[in-house]
């Protein structure tokens, strides 16, 4: 008898993919073959990411293209965008089944119902009540990457004025530490060299036990508890950055000098108006510290164009932070009204040309600040973990995470390979692995 295969596509953050890939072990658990998206399936999960409209048109793109591949398949969608909007998700011909940010762990479980019943099924709660506080669990997919993804926190209480995620993902949650710990182990004892922990708000960590206990101490434990060679952070706030924090990013080797620290805005008026809690010299001087402690780390961020307000004087303050701070990498994205949120009714919106002009110019000096991070590198050597072969080179990435091709006739996948730094490309580093 043949397999019912199923397949799983996800938009958004390292939260997301974390959560996509425990969906996708949970349909294997099932007994489901795991296909690609673009292959011919019974069923397609569609895990998506609301933050913008953009992100809500490429969910809705990849329901209807699912719908496309097999209009008899069990069409699910889950995460943020059906949590937010599940009618609109529902008004999508061929949608069988809709899950919000909980009862994920359910979703083989109602998509066997859907499959069966011959009926749609609709698995949306309003996450806000006090029987979603405790964080949902889901399981791990060993997948053949080189690096495995554990979410260990869940929602934010922050209500930035333009952020839909507080009403999609719910107050925060965290994994036990028995919990994170085992988990860890378990990843380690399958071979894998690094391991990416992520949060909704990772810095808020531990906030909601009693005792609270934080990310610092979690870390501590899981460096001095687990056998794990790599431990990378996925996106920590600036606010959430204690003196206990940063000494343990300081102090330990087998965190990966990579911090990605959203920015938003370089201006001090703009960042008051989004409801950060920080300003650009706060952001500096945090930047200043890590870097005296840390120097080979990369600095990674996020920044928002367009802004209800944001004038050119605004954007031009930002534009030169982002020089000043010299980051290695930047995320820019456009302001996007999100219904529910304050920003959603503010004046003085920008038009639509202008976001689109001072993204351009954002993206072409984060290129000239890559190419400027890793120039700084070259003649070094660097230890890369190997991802995948792509057009005969070997790609992965270093501790600080620099992207590095180089070549090799040996099977390097899932390795920790020396490489000499001898080249530099756009938004990479060209290697030679030092055998």
């Amino acid at each position: 008898m043949n397999r019912k295969k199923a397949a799983v596509y996800v938009l958004g953050c390292k939260v997301n993919q974390a959560e996509a890939e425990a969906i996708a072990q949970m349909f294997s658990s099932a007994g489901y073959e795991i296909v690609d998206f673009s292959q011919k399936a019974h069923v397609y999960v569609i895990h998506t990411c609301t933050v913008t409209k953009e992100s809500d048109r490429k969910c809705r793109q990849a329901i209807r293209r699912a719908v496309k591949l097999n209009p008899d398949a069990v069409i699910a969608v889950t995460g943020c965008y059906a949590q937010t909007s599940f009618e609109d998700v529902l008004s999508i011909e061929g949608v069988d089944v809709v899950v919000g940010t909980s009862g994920r762990n359910r979703i083989v479980e109602l998509v066997e119902e859907a499959l069966n019943k011959k009926k749609t099924v609709v698995e949306v709660k309003d996450i806000s009540h006090e029987e979603f506080k405790s964080f949902e669990e889901l399981p791990l997919y060993y997948s053949k990457r080189a690096r495995a993804f554990l979410k260990i926190q869940e929602g934010c209480e922050e209500f930035c004025t333009y952020c839909i995620i507080p009403y999609a993902r719910g107050p925060i949650r965290s994994m036990p530490r028995e919990d994170v710990l085992r988990r860890i182990r378990e990843i380690t004892d399958r071979g894998y060299k690094e391991v990416v922990i992520s949060g909704i708000r990772l810095g808020a960590y531990g906030r909601d036990f009693n005792p609270p206990y934080s990310l610092a101490e979690l870390l501590t434990d899981i460096l001095n508890k687990t056998d794990i060679k790599r431990l990378r952070l996925s996106s920590i706030d600036p606010q959430d950055f204690t003196p206990q924090l940063v000494e343990v990013l300081a102090s330990e080797e087998a965190v990966c000098p990579h911090f990605h620290i959203p920015l938003q805005s370089g201006d001090d008026y703009i960042l008051k108006r989004m409801g950060r809690k920080y300003t650009t010299e706060q952001y500096a001087r945090l930047i200043k510290e890590l870097r005296s402690k840390r120097p080979e780390a990369s600095i990674t961020t996020d920044v928002m164009v367009g802004f209800p307000g944001e004038k050119e004087e605004n954007f031009l303050n930002t534009l030169n932070f982002i020089e000043k701070i010299g980051f290695m990498d930047v995320h820019v994205f456009k302001f996007s009204p999100r219904r529910r949120t304050p920003a959603y009714s503010f004046p003085d919106q920008v038009p639509g040309n202008v976001k689109k002009e001072r993204g351009e110019k954002i993206q072409e000096l984060a290129g000239k600040l890559y190419r400027r991070f890793a120039s700084a590198f070259l003649g070094k050597t660097l230890d890369v973990l190997v991802e995948q072969l792509k057009d005969g080179l070997w790609v992965g990435h270093a501790p600080n995470y620099l992207l590095v091709k180089f070549p090799s006739s040996q099977n390097l996948q899932g390795k920790i390979i020396r490489v000499k730094i001898v080249d530099v490309g756009d938004k990479f580093a060209v290697g030679e692995g030092m055998f």
